[in-house]
């Protein structure tokens, strides 16, 4: 598998907002577009380069595609293109301004802990969803 020619859906195991929100994309991935890894996992450390990241930077979710990572609300918004209608309708609001989408972005992933909760453990996929999941 070429990982270049992937759209990786990069998200933090620990998470409950994130876990749901990996749920409805596994369940609305429009033919199988979408692959999945945590932020924790292997894959995640090799091509984010994980370690050389900023302290503090929100990390609930970045989206990988063909080698192009987005990350913040340009995650949110591109990733939902390969989703199935209605959700893939988040992808036509990249017009609204990147500083607003990721202001608000910011201010959900500061709280996701406190509002949502947060898994002892990271996500497992089940049998049926092991072939969307890299490691």
């Amino acid at each position: 598998m070429d990982i270049s020619k992937q759209r990786i859906v990069f998200f933090d195991g620990y998470c409950n907002l994130c876990n749901f929100s990996v749920n409805v994309c596994v369940r609305y991935n429009s033919k199988g577009k979408l692959k999945f890894a945590s932020l924790q996992s292997e894959t995640a450390k090799r091509l984010l380069n994980i370690e050389l990241r900023k302290p503090g930077e929100p990390d609930s979710i970045v989206f990988w595609d063909h080698g192009r990572v987005f990350t913040e609300s340009d995650a949110v918004m591109r990733l939902s293109r390969y989703l199935v209608f209605p959700i893939s309708v988040f992808g036509s609001f990249l017009w609204i301004p990147k500083s607003f989408r990721d202001a608000v972005y910011r201010w959900i992933a500061r709280n996701r802990y406190r509002w949502f909760g947060k898994k002892s453990t990271c996500r497992l996929p089940s049998e049926k969803e092991r072939t969307m999941f890299l490691d």
